[in-house]
């Protein structure tokens, strides 16, 4: 199956999600691996400069809203993080093949007020609508729940791998930690909140927590099961594939309403049938062809807005 082209508006809202090979538990969580996934994404943050608005790590996939300049930004971000991810992921767990079980996916969200607050709390209510736990707070991983909440820092470590093997190469004596440093990850509100002020913001987080543990004791009720609890998740064997995974196909876009959709829908269509077009005339010899804005075409560099890529 081919792999959708990337694309979304310049500095508009994006859902970025990755799923593990074959869903397994490699990103169960531990004190070790949320001070490693903070670090590598606070030092992509510094590096590429991405606005980062929620974010949400499960033991098989994780979920990121962010507000890219353009695709190439986030392609830069996502192939430094996932990549050094991967790294420190099979180091931790001594796993040798590959941690991602395809490319990311960047879902384009609507400028609505509704689908943007309902995109973050589908985030925020990862690991109590699946029943692990009975509040967002409660997640034993990277969650940042508490940093909107309470505008609480979020810290990692960065380890510098090359530098620590630098000086193994030559002999020293040395530790992981004489080469790791402290990174922070910066959150900015979401679009639709720009305008607004701080403590509004957290008074309308801390209404969709309510709403989040609202639900959780309903359905609670309902099925008469509790939480599964972390220190479960917390025991999981990372190698292990979960008995029920989700296999739908990640949405297109994410809207509140059918115009959105069908507007969002609309100018990908615009999008596809001008890159292939580009694509047809390129393979059959055009060294003229012009791809559209904010595209990868295959033999060449990122076609930006103010000048479009041509072969020539």
């Amino acid at each position: 199956m081919a792999r959708r082209l990337r694309y979304f508006e310049p500095n508009s809202l994006v859902e970025v999600t990755t799923r593990t090979l074959h869903g397994r538990l490699l990103l169960r969580p531990t004190a070790t691996l949320c001070q490693i996934i903070l670090g590598i994404l606070g030092r992509a943050q510094t590096l590429y400069g991405l606005r980062i608005h929620a974010f949400v790590f499960l033991s098989n996939h994780y979920h990121l809203l962010c507000s890219p300049t353009d695709p190439q930004q986030l392609a830069r971000f996502m192939c430094f993080f996932n990549s050094n991810l991967a790294r420190e992921v099979g180091r931790l767990h001594a796993w040798r093949e590959k941690i991602w079980g395809r490319r990311y996916q960047a879902i384009p969200v609507s400028a609505e007020l509704a689908a943007q607050v309902g995109r973050l709390k589908y985030l925020l209510s990862h690991g109590v609508k699946e029943g692990f736990v009975l509040t967002p707070a409660d997640w034993p991983g990277v969650h940042c729940v508490d940093a909107l909440l309470n505008g609480e820092p979020l810290r990692g470590l960065w380890f510098d791998r090359s530098a620590e093997y630098e000086a193994r190469r030559q002999g020293l004596e040395v530790s992981p930690r004489d080469f790791a440093s402290e990174e922070t990850v910066a959150l900015t509100p979401l679009p639709c909140w720009e305008h607004l002020p701080d403590a509004l913001i957290r008074a309308r987080i801390a209404d969709i927590l309510t709403q989040i543990e609202a639900e959780a004791r309903r359905l609670r009720r309902q099925t008469g099961k509790d939480p599964l609890g972390a220190d479960l998740l917390q025991r999981q064997n990372p190698h292990q594939e979960p008995l029920r995974s989700k296999h739908a196909p990640a949405p297109l876009v994410h809207a509140a309403s059918k115009r959105a959709r069908r507007a969002l829908l609309e100018a990908y269509r615009i999008f596809v049938t001008a890159y292939r077009r580009a694509a047809e005339r390129l393979r059959g010899g055009d060294l003229s062809a012009v791809f559209p804005d904010c595209s990868f075409p295959p033999p060449l560099p990122f076609a930006r807005g103010d000048a479009a890529a041509v072969l020539g």
